[in-house]
Formats: structure tokens, sequence, C-alpha cells
């Protein structure tokens, strides 16, 4: 099968690191793909889903195990929530500001995981946590369009409902996760059935939706399980960072966007604080935050 070849092949660490690298730099061309394709938001997300939850069933096949548990049903849920608010969020205001909102992630997950896993929080999420909300409100201070405005707020909300993946994920403990990321694609296709019926791609859209689906979330996704459990935590934390350092960028070079002075201040001080967070608290701890949305 396709995807053992990613399992059983050895990994060492520079291997792990290409592989995480790699997915990374395929994440951060999201904002970028999704600025580019002239459909709806609810169209695209719905048709890349479709197209990534095939791709993995095709590679994944007889290993597949749904168990229908509460956490599988529940991450789902929260998969599609999250991809849905992202690339419309996306679609509403500049990709600096979506992808580093997104990036406050690993700050809802830690307040999740005191309220519904019982976990305590430490001094540093308590520090991290102030400053990130500082630093998130100066995305409010630039001027912007109503729809700008909503689409930093769903930007936020995309973050807590990944939040809860994350949650429900760690939940499932030692099954496997693989399902519920599938499920959560299947569910957003059908979401999204409706929109993806009412506006159908055009030839010029499929493209870059098949690159999307297969490469951007179908590989990415593949490539980094595969290889974040070979790999130490601070490398994986690091390596991530390039996602949200790339993602604006790949948008300013080529559609020319540019984000508010007030938003990249905020970018700077999130990305700062969410990686010294991650970097202090997963230094003996598996990596916790992934993105591929």
């Amino acid at each position: 099968m396709a995807f053992a070849f990613f399992d059983s092949t050895p990994f060492s660490r520079n291997k792990a690191i290409v592989f995480v690298f790699i997915s990374a730099i395929l994440w951060s061309t999201n904002g970028l793909f999704i600025k580019l394709i002239d459909l709806g938001p609810l169209t695209i997300v719905g048709v890349r889903s479709a197209i990534a939850a095939t791709m993995m069933i095709a590679l994944y096949n007889k290993n597949l195990r749904f168990n229908w548990s509460f956490p599988q049903l529940a991450g789902a849920l929260a998969y599609s929530g999250t991809v849905i608010l992202f690339v419309s969020a996306t679609k509403m205001t500049t990709a600096a500001n979506v992808v580093f909102l997104h990036y406050t992630t690993p700050v809802f997950t830690a307040l999740l995981g005191a309220w519904l896993l019982r976990e305590k929080l430490t001094r540093i999420d308590w520090l991290v946590m102030v400053v990130v909300m500082g630093g998130m409100a100066l995305f409010f201070f630039d001027e912007f369009t109503p729809g700008g405005f909503w689409g930093n707020i769903m930007a936020i909300i995309s973050a807590v409902s990944f939040a809860f993946m994350i949650i429900a994920l760690r939940l499932q403990k030692n099954s496997s996760t693989l399902e519920t990321i599938i499920l959560g694609n299947l569910v957003t296709a059908l979401a999204c059935s409706f929109f993806i019926i009412k506006e159908p791609p055009a030839v010029i859209d499929w493209l870059p939706l098949l690159y999307m689906g297969t490469i951007q979330i179908g590989l990415s996704f593949i490539m980094y399980c595969s290889a974040i459990k070979y790999l130490p935590a601070l490398d994986a934390v690091l390596i991530q960072t390039i996602e949200p350092l790339l993602n604006p960028i790949w948008v300013f070079l080529i559609i020319g966007e540019v984000p508010g002075l007030w938003a990249i201040i905020g970018g700077i001080i999130v990305l700062a604080a969410v990686t010294i967070r991650n970097i202090y608290t997963n230094r003996k701890q598996p990596v916790q935050v992934a993105s591929a949305v």
C-alpha cells in the first residue's frame, strides 16, 4: 500500500526534518491558492476536502478503522468547522491576518485542556495568553472593511475549533487518528455539497483544486504524520514556524496583498509568544500542534 511506504520506511532525524519541512512549505501555500481560485470559499473547501478524503482512503484503504466513538466524531466535526472557517476567513481578510490568528491554537488548546482534561496551566501558559491576547487585539487596529473585521473573527474561531480537534485527537490515545481527519474531510465535502452544485468549478479551477486536495492537504498530512514521531519536539516546533512566515510572503509576491502595520506587529507578537511557549513546554513532550487547514 502506498501509505505503508511512509510508515515502514526507516526514518533518520534528517529525513524526518525534511518531511516536516516540506509539509510546512506545502501548508504555507494555502492562503495563496485560496486567493487565486475565483470561487466561493465553501465551494473551494468542499471540493478540496472531497479530493483529500478520496486520496487518503485510496492510499490507506484496508487499514482504516472507524470506531464511531465520541472523540472521533467530535474531532471530525471540529476539523470541518476549522477548515470551513479558515478558508472563509482567508477570502474575507488578508492571508497574514488569518494565519497569524490561527497560530494562536496552542493557547486555546491549553485552555481547553485545563477545562476538559483537567490539565494544569503553568505560569508561562498564563503569561503567553496575556501576550497573545494583546497581539490579537492589534489586528483590529487597522482600517478595513466590515468583511475584514469578520474575517479576523472567523480566523480566531477557527483556531478555537482546531484546538477542540486537537483535544479530540488526544482523547483517542493509541488509536489511529487518520480516520478522524478523513471523516472531517467527508463531513466538510457533504456540508458544502450544495455550494459545489450551485457554483461548480470551471475547468481552469480544477488544477489548483487538485493540488490543494492531493498535495497541500493529502500528501503534506501523510508526510507530517509519518515523520513527526521520529523528530525531537524542539526541531518540529521551530520547523512549523515556517508556515505562518511563508504564507503571507507567497500572497505578497504573487498577488501583492500587504497586511496592515498593526497586523504585522500583532503577528510578530503572536508568532514569538506562541513559538517560545511551544519550545518551553515541548522540550520533553510530543508536539501537539499541526496545521494543514
